[in-house]
């Protein structure tokens, strides 16, 4: 690895203890603890998904990880998931070295809370306005997620939040996630300012990865035009975004959506209630795919890097793959630069 190539990592490594500052994206069904502990392991970095695990199932979970690595790990919580302050709780008992807060605005007492157990925040941004509140919350990294990412995503594409908060924001390490596959890009996004780079969708189909085999072959196949994102029907039911193959379960949440208008237009149904089954549609959804491997009715949630991803490799070749790709693109900015 060549000397700027290692400048360019300092930062993201000495923030989380890493050789590269890979992160491996928190997957719902997918980020298990065996797949994080094997990008630990490898040199990377990478989040346990909380998702909507019961408390105990999620302290079992830590715990397993705990015993597979004795790298650093984060652990990931949402904060519109129903078993979120669960979570904050478990995580105020058990201390792990790194909470990433997702899916919504925590509080910032909350944020408090955590750090006082002694881990590090870190924050998803998916807007310029968001970022700057979760940096006046205390947060003490973000990751700039753009609307190219698989799951729940935001409003803003990747390029434009590095404009808008990369480029203004020295305080605190910045990584950056949404639409990368390739060490090459990596390197781009390196010499920007980032501080590393989150995939998740090239870890779903890593060998350690233990999702049904069928939602790897889909992921495998898909070209990056199919990862299309959910749209928002009425404004009066508020839906966040999932990007995913679209399927017959993208038109059944399509029909969900029709039916829960009409039932708040009837009164049968509150706002939060309605908002409350979409969320659990999109939590067993994912199952039904990642799990149990039915990829027509699932949720097969992918990002549009689904495009650039055509073969099942072991973590550590993923890894190595994308480091010697950043390594080289980086050698070969610096002979332009020499040779202009």
């Amino acid at each position: 690895m060549n000397q700027i190539t290692e400048k360019l990592f300092a930062r993201g490594n000495e923030f989380l203890g890493t050789r590269v500052p890979i992160l491996c994206g928190a997957m719902t069904w997918v980020s298990t603890p065996q797949l994080v502990a094997a990008v630990s392991n490898a040199g990377a970095f990478a989040a346990l998904a909380g998702g909507s695990m019961p408390a105990t199932h999620f302290e079992a979970a830590i715990a397993q990880t705990r015993q597979l690595t004795e790298k650093p790990f984060a652990v990931n919580v949402i904060t519109l998931g129903p078993a979120y302050h669960d979570h904050l709780s478990v995580l105020q008992n058990n201390h792990v070295p790194y909470v990433i807060f997702a899916g919504g605005l925590p509080r910032d007492t909350e944020i408090a809370a955590i750090k006082a157990t002694g881990a590090k925040v870190i924050c998803f941004a998916s807007t310029e306005s968001l970022a700057k509140r979760l940096l006046a919350y205390g947060a003490d990294a973000l990751i700039l997620e753009g609307t190219e990412a698989g799951g729940h995503i935001g409003p803003v594409s990747l390029t434009v939040l590095i404009q808008q908060v990369l480029f203004h924001c020295a305080e605190v390490p910045v990584f950056v996630a949404g639409g990368i596959g390739t060490g090459r890009l990596m390197a781009h996004l390196l010499m920007l300012g980032a501080s590393g780079v989150q995939l998740g969708t090239r870890f779903a189909v890593a060998k350690e990865c233990d999702v049904h085999p069928n939602f790897k072959q889909a992921l495998l196949r898909a070209a990056a035009r199919e990862a299309q994102p959910t749209g928002e029907f009425d404004p009066g039911l508020p839906v966040v975004s999932v990007r995913a193959l679209r399927n017959e379960g993208t038109r059944d949440f399509e029909r969900l959506q029709l039916n829960l208008l009409s039932m708040l237009d009837a009164g049968h149904i509150s706002r939060t209630d309605a908002q409350a089954q979409i969320e659990h549609f999109w939590v067993g959804g994912l199952r039904r795919a990642a799990v149990e491997g039915d990829v027509r009715r699932g949720s097969v949630m992918a990002g549009q890097s689904v495009g650039l991803v055509n073969e099942e490799q072991t973590v550590q070749e993923i890894i190595d793959q994308l480091t010697q790709e950043c390594d080289q693109e980086i050698a070969r900015i610096q002979c332009l630069m020499r040779n202009a």
